[in-house]
């Protein structure tokens, strides 16, 4: 069997594997510090009075019992019940340390249950935060990252939090707690045997420093593989008609394995690296029992401790080990947090290249008179979009835009809805320039009917109301009916209340549109965008859709942005662009006796028509 390529060797030589890999999705080099974390610990915020102080006091309930136990076994049970024969003292000893022990079981009980709902109630908070964030950012954060990379983002990235906020912060804290209790005590009943017992405690934290950095880079490069796994998965599942079409599964699953490897290898090389402090902490545990039994062997011998003691500090070495062995692995969560806590502040830190201000207005009774005043717009530094464009949109109107692909139709349409502001120029509507308004006011009175529409899973109830979420079962039917839509949708088998798949894959391309069309207009819009609406339906349902429009376009302003000019014929003002630029501006009528590009464009679709 061939030996299956990696991500790499197939980005080298297949250079059209490249839409997978998406350069914004890299490691976030940022220093390892407390204060990201702290940025992190404050989702606990809202529940430092309730779930916190309650989860603290049982595990400081448990902890403080684990600690005193040994030291009543050595210098009490032992040093004084058995050594003077006290039955009666080893019977209260014995009753009494096994309330301690059913004490502790109680509180560790009460301790998880409360760690695991505060640690639920966090990740809720924080995923609802970044995916509230991310639905506010502009289109161009969008445009430059694929939907794979956001998801993992915010699926597989906050999940990985799961673990430290449910066990790691409260571990964290007992942990420490145990650890600086039993150093204490150890110190109180012996200094001399304390310190050649503990002296392998700074050999132990110099070798974890070392390895700090590499671990953390190595979580980080697992997030980005995922990323990218993912990536891959989500175009692979929405574009598999046409991987089919052009009979490219093998080359699909080839690359697939690639990246399957490619995260396979990530995952072994960090969890290989996090894997070495286990094994080291166990050679400690080891080391420092060789020195107990031998040199706390020459303190019994010399008398400078009793029994009890030796005993005792068996106990507490034991425990000892086992919170710098769960340090390790809370300190592996630790970096699997910050690698993706990294990544998910990235997003939150994004901002909208559309900002509202904090005086914005709200628009009141917007009539839906639009104006471009010397607009200027690119998409990048190297690409202008827009060249000085000015125009005007009377409030009602009916506004068509045609051109080439690339001639600018889009990015104005993009503009009104303030997707995106202008470079340079203002874009004002009823004498209010955009940026001064509200963007809910702005859009909650614009519907934008796009050519490849989406449908939600869902009925085609719920899909329909999605433009207006009050509106009743009969305002949903009734938008159906004006648009032509009523008729398929009975023919449906659940007729309105018919469960839809997703992309509303159940549906033919004109049906989609035709609920595209109902659901903008049950928004009852003042501005109504249509860009290449009527691209996927066909001439008989684009007649029925136009003497629909005829009607409910009345008072509204409409903007139509076409290839087949046949549709708009009976726009008030056809504006004709090329490269960012107005060419000529009319109607119907006027364009055609000027015969100009408008002329040229109308003439080679016929022509295309008659060679049909």
């Amino acid at each position: 069997m061939a030996k299956s390529m990696t991500a790499k060797e197939m980005k080298k030589d297949s250079p059209h594997l490249n839409r997978f890999y998406y350069p914004l999705d890299q490691v976030v080099e940022k220093p390892f510090n407390w204060k990201q974390m702290w940025r992190l610990l404050i989702y606990l915020k809202p529940y430092a009075k309730t779930l916190m102080p309650a989860a603290i006091i049982a595990m400081l309930v448990s902890t403080i019992v684990r600690l005193v136990v040994p030291v009543i076994i050595g210098t009490w049970v032992i040093d004084r019940a058995i050594a003077d024969q006290n039955v009666s003292l080893l019977t209260y000893l014995i009753i009494g340390i096994s309330v301690l022990y059913l004490l502790s079981y109680v509180a560790n009980t009460f301790r998880i249950r409360w760690v695991n709902i505060l640690g639920q109630r966090v990740i809720h908070d924080l995923r609802k935060s970044l995916f509230s964030h991310v639905q506010r950012l502009s289109h161009n954060f969008f445009d430059k990252r694929s939907a794979g990379s956001i998801l993992v983002r915010i699926l597989n990235d906050v999940n990985s939090l799961q673990e430290l906020f449910t066990n790691g912060i409260i571990n964290l804290l007992m942990d420490v707690v145990m650890l600086s209790g039993i150093i204490v005590i150890l110190f109180a009943l012996s200094p001399p045997l304390a310190l050649a017992v503990l002296f392998i405690l700074p050999i132990m934290f110099f070798i974890s420093t070392k390895l700090r950095r590499r671990i953390r880079r190595s979580w980080q490069d697992v997030r980005i593989q995922k990323s990218r796994l993912n990536s891959h998965l989500n175009e692979s599942m929405q574009g598999i008609r046409i991987t089919q079409s052009f009979s490219q599964e093998k080359e699909n699953t080839e690359f697939f394995n690639g990246v399957n490897t490619d995260n396979y290898e990530k995952e072994r090389i960090a969890m290989k690296k996090s894997a070495y402090f286990g094994p080291f902490v166990e050679m400690s545990n080891a080391i420092g029992t060789v020195i107990l039994i031998s040199y706390g062997a020459h303190l019994i011998i010399t008398e400078n401790i009793e029994i009890g003691v030796f005993v005792s500090f068996a106990f507490y070495l034991g425990m000892f080990w086992e919170p710098i062995s769960r340090l390790g692995q809370i300190y592996n969560q630790l970096l699997v947090a910050m690698a993706s806590s990294e990544r998910i502040f990235e997003f939150l830190d994004e901002q909208p290249n559309v900002e509202e201000k904090k005086d914005a207005k709200d628009f009141h009774d917007m009539k839906g008179h639009i104006v471009f005043d010397k607009v200027q717009f690119s998409y990048d530094d190297d690409r202008v979009a827009l060249h000085e464009i000015s125009l005007e949109m009377k409030q009602g109107q009916t506004v068509a835009l045609v051109g080439h692909t690339g001639s600018g139709k889009s990015t104005i349409a993009n503009l009104i809805s303030r997707f995106y502001d202008p470079t340079e120029g203002i874009v004002k509507i009823d004498g209010h320039d955009l940026r001064d308004m509200r963007l809910d006011s702005l859009r909650t009175n614009i519907s934008v009917v796009l050519q490849d529409t989406f449908i939600f899973s869902g009925t085609i109830m719920e899909n329909i109301r999605f433009g207006r979420p009050e509106a009743t079962d009969e305002e949903v039917i009734e938008a159906a009916k004006v648009v032509g839509a009523d008729d398929f949708i009975k023919r449906l088998s659940n007729g309105y209340h018919t469960e839809v798949e997703e992309r509303g894959n159940i549906l033919s391309a004109g049906e989609r549109q035709l609920l595209s069309f109902a659901r903008a207009l049950l928004a009852d819009p003042r501005i109504l965008i249509l860009d290449e609406a009527t691209a996927s339906i066909d001439t008989e349902t684009e007649v029925k859709i136009q003497q629909a429009l005829k009607k409910l376009l009345e008072g509204r302003t409409a903007i139509m942005i076409a290839h087949r000019l046949s549709t708009i014929r009976e726009a008030d003002n056809i504006i004709v662009l090329e490269h960012g630029r107005i060419l000529e501006q009319g109607n119907h009528d006027e364009l055609m006796k000027r015969k100009g590009e408008y002329y040229d464009l109308v003439k080679s679709q016929f022509e295309m028509l008659d060679a049909l």
